[in-house]
């Protein structure tokens, strides 16, 4: 077997929106808890560290702390590079290339797919490396089990010296079906995987003869690359001068010396609530089911329902996906056109189109619970030893009642223990922080009131997430005593120095 280390490089972009409503703009497919639990991100690293736990992430900026959690989720490590704003693959694939050694031996993978058959797919990338060694960029290719007119096709043709791989006549864009069957009867065709092979400076060298433009902005973005922990920023000026195309447009289907090595496992884009069907084992009617869901003389019905019970009763060929705040139920037909339905949801002003109810935060999440013209309830979940910002809001008080674990609460400089079934008010336009000092999960009920809800009305004195940026700066109106107040008080409470004297008994309301 090939010794020779691979460096993963995961690529996190992309929107998912034929998912939705689970897949949505804050929380696309990649990210969303979609099989067994996890996400098929938190999937991909698992099975990519196989190969290497060291793994490089490409991300948006939106999207930095979810990646993170699924790196520590999969046990992983590797850095995080983040891209100020969406350019498409061959840009970030640039990127990746420019930031690592030119002799490395970089694997693509986009973060979404789903492959069960882990080892073999480790196989398989492994039987790749003497190609790739040889200069050539190698691709994957699936074996097609069925004409398929949303995945695009790799003509393979003479077989190289290694004895794995082959060489790449051409590529072929999704067909129609037709043409889709003619390709599988053909039997030298497979399905294009978007899963590359190659050193950094074949990739390079290829940017420079077939892209130089993208190669040229992603050097100057790479050049003024920032770092904050494991995350490093490109420099949004020069990346947002970068052109948006794929990596097929760009340089794959200009270059010549290309090779395609034959996966022969299962494999699945999951582009399409068919697709995600397809992974659930159906009953003798042919109902695919997932979490708490029940079909009742039906036939060919796939129901998602992870939060409550849904029951479809006399129905055929269907697709119903439950969340919260949205359903879908469709034809099984027509998956493919929920992508349509989501930008007309975005023209008519839909806030569904793109946020979950579910906001996920670095230090955990918030669910918004109910709302009326003067308040706002919020379930807010907060991690063992995270918390949030030091913050104030100038229009909302908030009272915040643990339902499970004890809070830290601080508030105008004073520190409180809040236990379960214990509650703390904070009025408006108080300096406070809300932290779980705990080893397990804090719940809190947060009660908002006021004139003006809005998430923007919030200023942040100090952050561990890095998010006193412009926008979160420091109110005229707010006493600098009191903000040094808070802050010296929090640094004291949390080094231990002078806790006893901030800590008081819990505030009931």
């Amino acid at each position: 077997m090939n010794t020779t280390l691979i460096h993963p490089v995961v690529l996190c972009g992309g929107s998912g929106t034929r998912l939705w409503p689970l897949s949505r703009k804050a929380l696309p497919k990649q990210f969303a808890p979609l099989i067994g639990g996890k996400s098929l991100l938190h999937m991909a690293l698992e099975r990519l560290s196989a190969l290497n736990r060291d793994i490089t992430c490409i991300a948006a900026e939106d999207h930095r702390f979810m990646v993170k959690e699924a790196a520590e989720a999969a046990q992983t490590t590797g850095r995080q590079v983040l891209e100020p704003m969406a350019r498409n693959t061959a840009a970030a694939m640039a990127s990746a290339a420019l930031l690592a050694a030119p002799d490395d031996l970089l694997l693509f993978a986009p973060s979404d797919h789903h492959i069960p058959d882990a080892a073999l797919f480790a196989r398989t990338v492994r039987t790749g490396v003497a190609a790739a060694l040889a200069g050539k960029i190698v691709t994957f290719g699936v074996v097609p089990s069925f004409p398929s007119t949303a995945y695009g096709y790799i003509e393979a043709g003479q077989a190289s010296g290694d004895g794995h791989s082959q060489a790449v006549v051409r590529f072929v864009e999704k067909p129609n079906a037709a043409v889709a069957q003619t390709l599988l009867l053909h039997g030298g065709y497979s399905w294009n995987a978007g899963i590359l092979l190659v050193q950094a400076r074949t990739l390079i060298a290829a940017l420079r003869g077939h892209a130089p433009d993208i190669l040229l902005a992603c050097e100057r973005a790479t050049a003024a690359v920032t770092t904050d922990g494991s995350f490093l920023r490109l420099d949004s000026a020069a990346f947002q001068a970068c052109r948006s195309d794929s990596i097929d447009y760009a340089v794959l289907e200009k270059h010549k010396d290309i090779a395609v090595v034959k996966f022969e496992g299962l494999w699945s884009d999951v582009g399409s609530w068919n697709a995600v069907s397809t992974l659930h084992p159906a009953d003798e009617d042919g109902n695919r089911l997932s979490g708490k869901a029940r079909a009742l003389n039906s036939r060919n019905t796939f129901i998602h329902a992870p939060h409550r019970q849904v029951v479809a009763l006399g129905t055929e060929d269907l697709i119903i996906v439950d969340t919260p705040d949205a359903v879908l139920v469709a034809g099984a037909g027509c998956a493919e056109q929920v992508a349509d339905v989501v930008r007309k949801l975005s023209l008519d002003g839909c806030v569904e189109a793109t946020e979950h109810r579910r906001v996920v935060r670095p230090w955990g999440a918030y669910d918004s619970v109910d709302n009326g013209e003067r308040f706002q309830v919020k379930r807010l979940t907060v991690k063992p030893g995270a918390q949030l910002s030091l913050q104030m809001h100038h229009h909302r008080a908030e009272h915040w009642i643990v339902v499970q674990g004890t809070a830290k609460a601080t508030c105008d400089g004073v520190v409180t223990l809040v236990r379960e079934n214990e509650s703390i008010y904070l009025p408006s336009g108080a300096i406070h922080r809300l932290e779980n000092p705990g080893k397990t999960m804090l719940e809190v009920i947060e009660v908002q009131t006021g004139g003006y809800l809005g998430e923007d009305d919030i200023v942040r004195f100090d952050d561990t997430y890095g998010r006193c940026g412009p926008g979160h700066t420091l109110a005229d109106a707010v006493p600098q005593a009191v903000v040094a107040s808070a802050v010296s008080s929090v640094t004291a409470a949390s080094s231990g120095s002078g806790a006893n004297a901030v800590l008081h008994a819990p505030v009931a309301h």
